[in-house]
């Protein structure tokens, strides 16, 4: 990818997006759509040609923090627990596993609680993978779904979760709020959206390597509110070295007060 694009990348859609974040309401902010940004498609095709170079498995999952892999295991199932199994709480039939990878979350956190998966992915190798890294119960996945995010509309009332992992910051705000929306129609009763994912301390950080944007809670809040989510609770990942990027785990519902 030359300098050139990378600058237009960064000063036509980032860095727009920077300055208005200090100059107006988040309300008003997120008005302006980002078709308007010439910087979108570039935006994309860059996230999917990095991960073309990233292998399909475990380590290159965890971008080579794998130590990590079982700390972060841990703290998503106990936060999954305190929401399904229970009355007035989601059902344990189906998962949706967003930004599936190679099934890191599928096979440690969902298929242990859920009868059945469905993986969406945009890169094909990383689903090709998932009957191997499965390890037999590759015939509790339903469906694979090879799609972006900005392209992918779950099926109306499907869902007792949907886990959105380390992958919002590839979608842009525009994107990421009409998937949000999109998502509440694929959740059945009491059915719950789980989104993990690093949280800037402040403002919003631009990735140029892999194309992401590290958004703080304030705006995460903002379009969760906007898609008519409620947060039901939320979490800051415990166990990770400081000089990571925090980490916040937010459960959504529809229609809660």
């Amino acid at each position: 990818m030359s300098f050139v694009l990378h600058k237009a990348i960064q000063n036509d859609f980032f860095k727009c997006y920077l300055y208005l974040l200090e100059k107006l309401p988040l309300v008003k902010l997120y008005a302006l759509t980002s078709q308007v940004i010439n910087g979108e498609m570039q935006f994309y095709a860059r996230a999917k040609h990095f991960y073309r170079e990233v292998p399909a498995t475990e380590e290159g999952m965890m971008g080579d923090y794998i130590e990590l892999s079982n700390t972060d295991v841990e703290s998503s199932r106990e936060f999954l627990r305190k929401f399904v199994g229970g009355v007035g709480k989601a059902g344990t039939s189906r998962a949706l596993d967003c930004g599936s990878g190679i099934g890191r979350i599928s096979k440690h956190v969902l298929l242990p609680v859920f009868k059945s998966v469905e993986l969406v992915d945009m890169m094909e190798n990383f689903l090709a993978e998932v009957p191997n890294y499965l390890q037999g119960k590759e015939d509790r996945v339903e469906m694979y779904y090879c799609k972006s995010l900005q392209e992918f509309t779950p099926a109306p009332q499907r869902y007792d979760v949907i886990w959105i992992q380390w992958v919002s910051g590839y979608l842009t705000d525009k994107d990421l709020l009409e998937f949000l929306i999109r998502c509440q129609d694929g959740l059945k009763d009491n059915g719950v959206i789980i989104l993990k994912d690093n949280v800037a301390r402040e403002g919003c950080t631009l990735d140029c390597l892999d194309s992401s944007v590290i958004r703080d809670l304030n705006i995460l809040h903002s379009l969760i509110e906007m898609s008519g989510l409620t947060v039901l609770r939320e979490e800051r990942q415990e166990g990770f070295p400081e000089q990571c990027v925090p980490v916040w785990m937010l459960a959504m519902q529809k229609g809660h007060s």
